[in-house]
């Protein structure tokens, strides 16, 4: 099992983080490369869209308000992984700072260890640039 991760320190609090980032369904709120997210399940699975049309289903397996932290897993994506779980994570450095990681475990599926810990990595570091842009506006 291979594993990716990124965080990145915003100079913003963390219940102004959680607010934008920690609603399930709202990835298109913050994350440009995702303009569409519908909830299924009772709020349980959401369907997203990418840029280019692509579908992802995931599924939410864990959520905690007041830890700031929700997991899911992937039911149906283009990735070359399987048995993929990510946590998505708001911390609390100071009252004005906060840190967002952003992890992922995943088996490589048709392509190396590498090369899909590259692509996560990739992915999480990105939106993270992403979520820090949105907040500066």
């Amino acid at each position: 099992m291979a594993t990716a991760t990124a965080t990145i320190d915003l100079p913003v609090p963390a219940a102004r983080v959680w607010q934008l980032i920690g609603g399930f369904g709202s990835l298109p709120d913050w994350l440009p490369y995702i303009p569409q997210s519908t909830l299924g399940e009772g709020g349980r699975v959401r369907t997203l869209a990418n840029e280019e049309g692509g579908v992802i289903v995931e599924r939410l397996e864990a959520f905690d308000n007041q830890a700031r932290t929700y997991t899911y897993s992937i039911l149906q994506a283009p990735f070359p992984v399987t048995g993929y779980r990510s946590t998505l994570t708001v911390h609390e450095v100071s009252g004005e700072r906060s840190r967002v990681e952003w992890s992922g475990t995943f088996t490589p599926a048709g392509t190396s260890e590498e090369e899909a810990i590259t692509l996560f990595h990739s992915i999480y570091t990105d939106g993270l640039a992403a979520l820090r842009k949105t907040l500066d506006t």
